[in-house]
């Protein structure tokens, strides 16, 4: 294939790719909860039962985050990722606790599709490497926790819970876990978390023009309108949330939800207008003879 013919090839490969709604469980002490920028937490259930609903309502994908193993010096949770994984009808991303090449192998065997890294990737990128090479790219995702600060008027990653400010910056890191092998990154916004004022799109924007990986969006999604800005800037992307699909209303009731498919063709079509709703655009069958 001529490089022209290779390049064309790309971009129709592109068209086909659709944007994901992924919801974002968060685990502490075995419970669901839900935070505001990282702050105190909010029980709303039972991971298992929200896992079972959400089967039902053939969500995208789900990332499940234990959001005390690490500050905890825990490792992971392996009792209730063999149920979720078990539950899970859908790809699966674990992570919490992560810190060893054991313990990414272990979370793959068990049958997760990925394994979120956090502190892991922050305090040895080489584990990203590492990691990536014992169970492939597609299978680690790194998730950086993204602060703006008040200051200095710039993007500042943080690690344990929001709690520690570390000297690296969101589009360096990024770049730097593209090159060590990670599949896809996570850009999530503390100053946004459960507050559902919407996705920090400049921050999802600098990320996006210094790496080609996937990138899914996290913090701040609180109606549809907010995914539909997401995805008519940024195109094939990931919009994670939590409050969203935990909550109801504006007194925030707790009841899990998502839209179905035919809602969410209609936010994808709403966001780019040439989306197609098959993800496939017909072929002649006469074009792949030649005749």
């Amino acid at each position: 294939m001529g490089y022209q013919a290779l390049e064309q090839f790309c971009r129709d490969v592109t068209t086909m790719l659709r944007p994901r709604l992924v919801p974002c469980l968060l685990i502490r002490d075995g419970g669901l909860v839900k935070t505001v920028r990282f702050g105190e937490s909010r029980y709303v259930g039972d991971p298992l039962n929200a896992v079972r609903i959400f089967n039902e309502k053939e969500v995208d994908e789900l990332m499940v985050l234990d959001i005390d193993a690490t500050v905890r010096s825990r490792e992971p949770n392996y009792d209730l990722i063999k149920k979720l994984a078990i539950q899970c009808r859908m790809p699966l991303c674990y992570g919490g606790g992560v810190k060893t090449i054991d313990h990414v192998h272990r979370i793959v065997g068990m049958g997760v599709e990925k394994v979120s890294l956090g502190v892991a990737a922050v305090e040895n990128p080489g584990f990203v490497s590492e990691a990536a090479s014992r169970v492939g790219s597609q299978s680690i995702v790194v998730v950086m926790d993204v602060k703006k600060s008040p200051w200095l008027r710039k993007y500042e990653i943080h690690i344990r819970n929001g709690t520690y400010k570390v000297d690296l910056e969101p589009v360096e890191f990024a770049k730097k876990c593209e090159a060590f092998g990670a599949g896809e990154i996570v850009v999530q916004s503390i100053d946004r978390d459960g507050t559902s004022d919407g996705y920090d799109l400049d921050l999802v924007a600098q990320v996006r023009r210094a790496i080609s990986l996937p990138i899914t969006a996290l913090g701040g999604a609180g109606s549809h309108d907010d995914i539909i800005s997401l995805v008519k800037r940024f195109g094939v992307i990931g919009a994670g949330a939590g409050s969203l699909f935990v909550f109801k209303g504006k007194y925030r009731a707790v009841l899990i939800n998502y839209p179905s498919r035919e809602e969410r063709e209609m936010i994808f079509h709403q966001a780019l207008p040439d989306f197609r709703p098959s993800g496939f655009q017909e072929v002649d069958p006469d074009y792949w003879t030649g005749r």
